[in-house]
């Protein structure tokens, strides 16, 4: 699923007063990470993430490949925060 810049917009601002769900610790990305993400993105649809990395790119990887894993598509990154969206089963949020 690929969003587009309307509804990427729309889930930033729905994210804005969010606070992070998942805290992603020193072992980096775990099965146990990935496990607990997928849950709470059935849950919530819409979460926060905080990462850990120093380099932008390695944050960048981080995010991308829990993405990959969860099926979840990444909205934005800034600073250590990612928040990704996967849509629920019916779909709670509706995108415009």
């Amino acid at each position: 699923m690929q969003l587009t810049g309307k509804q990427n917009r729309f889930l930033r601002s729905r994210a804005h007063s969010l606070r992070p769900v998942i805290l992603m610790g020193s072992a980096g990305l775990t099965q146990a990470l990935i496990d607990e993400t997928a849950r709470a993105l059935r849950d919530h649809e819409l979460i926060k993430v905080r990462l850990v990395g120093e380099d932008r790119e390695d944050r960048r990887g981080l995010a991308d490949s829990l993405c990959a894993a969860t099926g979840a598509e990444l909205v934005q990154i800034i600073g250590h925060v990612a928040v990704i969206y996967l849509p629920g089963d019916p779909p709670v949020i509706r995108l415009p």
